[in-house]
């Protein structure tokens, strides 16, 4: 009997240690469930999560912020400034947008270390040759600058007019009886004026001498005068982005080289007999251009909008030589 009654206590202890264990288990379950539910969030996927910072940015660090570039614009300083240029139509790229009127011409002043192809006229030169007279009318001449407010102005014989090379050139002419006058050119002196010779407006020739004279033996030479104008642009009549004429008007030296901006380099435009710049295809048109003088001295001047037959101030000019 003793057996059996101490048989029977020990399964109740050890059915209450299963139930004890069991009941702890269950306890234990529950506590582990809470905490994770208080814990912050978490990706639902590790590895994906960790392929995400591998491809991108590392654990812990804090990405980029892109920072917008800009095309830069010189300035007098040659500092380039955030105002963006055109994109010319031969890089493919599509050109920026400016409203008529809005933009404002920026400039930069360099001295070329390419040497300036020597034409006829050139500054140290002196030309011997003879002034003759005709009426010039408002000044307006072949090489197309329009009216002319001051009338001291001249023809320059073919020779020397080299294809409009002359154009808006300043020389000092000098008679045989000492008087003198500075002159600009403006129009073309066809043959039968031979070289060295000048067609004075009247207004300009009766500095010189009598107008009944009609012709007297002059010598002249290119000069670098001073003056308060600065250069201006003007696209020719019909110019659109695919084909464009780009004449300067008002520059204190004559000029030998007009360049415009591809997006990748400079392109060379040929002059013509009318004296515009010619783009036949489109290139540049719109776009920044860069101005080479007879000095070597370059003007590259941006903002200068895709308008024909606007004069466009570009608020410099050539030094004085």
């Amino acid at each position: 009997m003793q057996t059996a009654r101490q048989a029977a206590r020990q399964r109740r202890r050890r059915h209450r240690q299963l139930v004890g264990t069991t009941v702890a288990l269950a306890a234990a379950g529950v506590v582990t469930a809470l905490v994770m539910m208080l814990l912050p969030d978490r990706g639902t996927d590790g590895t994906s999560v960790a392929v995400a910072r591998a491809a991108g940015t590392p654990a812990g660090a804090t990405p980029a912020t892109a920072t917008p570039s800009s095309t830069g614009t010189p300035t007098a300083t040659g500092t380039p400034t955030a105002t963006a240029s055109p994109t010319s139509k031969a890089s493919g790229n599509t050109r920026s947008k400016r409203p008529s009127g809005t933009s404002t011409p920026r400039a930069a002043r360099t001295t070329s270390t390419t040497a300036v192809s020597a034409g006829r006229i050139r500054p140290g030169s002196t030309h011997t040759g003879v002034a003759t007279a005709y009426e010039a009318g408002d000044g307006d001449g072949a090489c197309g600058f329009g009216p002319s407010s001051d009338m001291m102005i001249a023809a320059m014989n073919t020779t020397d007019y080299e294809t409009s090379r002359a154009c808006g050139a300043y020389v000092h002419v000098r008679a045989a009886n000492g008087a003198s006058i500075t002159v600009r050119i403006t129009n073309e002196c066809p043959l039968p004026c031979a070289p060295g010779q000048l067609d004075l407006s009247q207004q300009a020739f009766a500095k010189l001498a009598d107008l009944k004279v009609g012709r007297i033996p002059i010598t002249w030479s290119l000069v670098s005068p001073s003056t308060s104008q600065t250069l201006s642009i003007r696209y020719k009549t019909g110019s659109s982005p695919y084909w464009c004429g780009i004449q300067t008007i008002g520059q204190r030296n004559p000029v030998t080289r007009l360049e415009v901006s591809t997006g990748s380099g400079w392109r060379q435009l040929p002059r013509t007999s009318y004296n515009y710049f010619l783009s036949a295809d489109g290139t540049g048109c719109g776009s920044t251009i860069r101005i080479t003088d007879i000095y070597g001295e370059q003007l590259t001047v941006s903002g200068i909008a895709l308008r024909p037959n606007v004069v466009q101030s570009t608020q410099v000019q050539f030094a004085r030589h």
